[in-house]
């Protein structure tokens, strides 16, 4: 299984990358939307976490041009971030429309929780 991470902050990514291979899913970590696009040209992963506050392109827009390909059309699509949910879309129709299956809030879901949700989506 592969995840792919979309994480501006390194020591974050990292914190994420280690929780995720110690249950034994392989991590792939972008910086940014431009790089995440990139990679999955070449490499399909079996779910994506996205930060929605990324420089350049922001999260909102990786989660359109990625839903744009229609071989990706049915990867789990994850929102971790430090902003509210609210903040971004108060009626959840944007997330609805794009396929996402949770937006989770950082402050207040630990990553070992995070890990939980997503390898449980990715198991069935």
């Amino acid at each position: 299984m592969l995840v792919l991470i979309i994480e501006p902050d390194r020591i974050l990514a990292k914190e994420y990358k280690k929780a995720f291979e110690g249950i034994g899913i392989e991590v792939v970590l972008c910086s940014d939307a431009q790089s995440a696009i990139g990679l999955v040209d070449h490499q399909k992963p079996d779910a994506v976490i996205v930060e929605l506050q990324l420089a350049g392109h922001s999260g909102i827009d990786f989660l359109y041009e990625f839903r744009s390909y229609e071989d990706l059309s049915r990867v789990p699509l994850f929102i971790y971030s430090s902003v509210p949910e609210y903040a971004f879309d108060p009626d959840k129709k944007t997330w609805e429309s794009l396929g996402v299956e949770r937006y989770l809030y950082k402050p207040k879901v630990p990553i070992d929780r995070l890990v939980g949700i997503v390898k449980s989506k990715i198991e069935k």
